[in-house]
């Protein structure tokens, strides 16, 4: 249901005038640097990047359903408790999201896109951590993407708002630091042009970077090390057939018939966009970098019980190629922090693919419990996946520092106070992929 545009235009006076109760110009953007790749030996260079995702929600662009009638803090618990259940999540484990009170008197999810902003600052700033290069996951403006006008905002300054005045600070982190970004589902909610809008902006605003939808980069911060392989899952998906989700009282999936009817305009256009898999398939096939991290808005599994049905379909059109020439699947869309392996029996049935690390990190701004009753369900039912860790309920990001065939991944956290202080949540150590390749059994 589409908001009508004077709803759109009071919610920033609400945001703006109940400010104190919350609990939380344009530069062209730098030409790509022609970067020499590094393939597997013994010279290396070490490089960080960060992996943030779902960034986009502000709270001066919510819709007026989110804020209409207004809700007092027990009528807001009440409907996030309803929600739960509607969602098959184990009654017990209920706990509210961080919630924030606008001016009219009404509650609200609070945003954590200025906490993660800032915790992230202050994690690369403090000179802990490498922080050479950023990627953004997708769904970067909510609700609806870019509208051309049709909720009566200006799409340059809500450009500005979401992706300028958060981030461009971050250029000060090096002379080559980019942004790298990748287009989500409500990215493209309100047509083709909307998203197309946000691409240009993107390819021509410093530090961020687009090369189209569909585009392969070598930063050059990462001295060759590695290379970025931007994929747009939401298009990708609208050209085959999903089935809707459906969860039993217990958790475990539900057999579905309905299936889902992607926006017209999303829908593969383009010869690129009809061969995605193939490109990347190619794309992957002649890198000549150490690390190949293919980057997309939907994850490959997830475990809060949503989106199970579009990570069925992604699997069956990705695992070919990832498990076979990828070292790493990075994506948000569900807001929340995971790691998970993916075996590749599927796959590669040889026995030859070691298994895929996956990241979802998607918890830039939103926060979505983890459903974990759907969780036992599904590692009872698919023995190829391994949850290594997982957290819902929490705002964050993470972070990969690499040395040669060595990562480092690292989970990061912000309280929901909105103090912007980066809590180190989870870290754990892989090797890449293809540095341990074995032979076919």
């Amino acid at each position: 249901m589409k908001t009508s545009r004077a709803g759109r235009t009071i919610v920033a006076a609400l945001v703006l005038a109940g400010a104190a109760c919350s609990t939380s110009s344009r530069a062209p953007a730098p030409a790509s640097t022609a970067v020499a790749v590094t393939t597997s030996g013994p010279a290396s260079q070490p490089w960080g990047m960060l992996l943030l995702g779902d960034h986009g929600y502000d709270l001066r662009y919510l819709e007026s359903k989110d804020y209409e009638p207004p809700l007092t803090r027990d009528q807001f618990v009440a409907k996030e408790r309803a929600e739960w259940l509607e969602d098959k999540r184990p009654p017990a484990e209920f706990r509210p999201p961080a919630a924030t009170r606008l001016a009219n008197g009404g509650w609200v999810p609070a945003s954590g896109l200025v906490p993660v902003a800032a915790a992230m600052t202050r994690q690369c700033t403090a000179g802990s951590v490498r922080c050479d290069f950023a990627v953004m996951l997708g769904d970067n403006v909510y609700p609806d993407g870019a509208t051309l006008g049709q909720d009566g905002h200006d799409d340059a300054l809500r450009f500005d708002r979401l992706f300028r005045e958060p981030f461009a600070s971050w250029s000060r982190l090096g002379p080559d630091f980019r942004i790298y970004v990748a287009l989500g589902n409500h990215d493209w909610n309100t047509s083709r042009a909307g998203a197309l809008a946000q691409v240009d902006y993107l390819a021509r605003t410093a530090p961020f970077y687009m090369d189209g939808l569909v585009y392969r980069v070598v930063p050059p911060a990462a001295h060759g090390e590695v290379e970025l392989f931007v994929i747009d899952t939401t298009v990708l998906l609208a050209g085959e057939t999903v089935l809707e989700d459906a969860l039993a009282d217990d958790g475990s999936e539900l057999p579905s018939h309905e299936v889902e009817q992607p926006d017209g305009w999303t829908r593969p256009a383009t010869e690129l966009e009809r061969g995605m898999v193939a490109w990347l398939e190619r794309a992957l096939s002649d890198s000549r970098a150490r690390w190949k991290v293919v980057v997309g808005h939907h994850p490959l599994w997830s475990s809060a019980g949503s989106k199970y049905e579009q990570a069925r379909v992604l699997r069956r059109l990705l695992l070919p190629v990832l498990c076979r020439q990828a070292d790493l699947y990075v994506s948000g869309h569900d807001h929340t922090l995971e790691l998970q392996y993916d075996d590749c029996r599927d796959a590669v049935p040889d026995g030859s693919a070691l298994p895929l690390p996956a990241v979802v990190s998607g918890a830039a701004s939103k926060q979505r419990a983890l459903n974990t009753a759907f969780m036992t369900h599904q590692a009872r039912k698919y023995p190829q996946l391994r949850t290594e860790w997982a957290r819902g309920l929490v705002w964050g990001y993470a972070h990969l520092a690499v040395s040669g065939d060595a990562a480092t991944l690292s989970f990061v956290t912000t309280p929901d106070a909105g103090s912007g202080q980066p809590v180190e949540a989870y870290v754990t150590r892989f090797t890449r992929r293809s540095a341990g390749a074995r032979a076919p059994q």
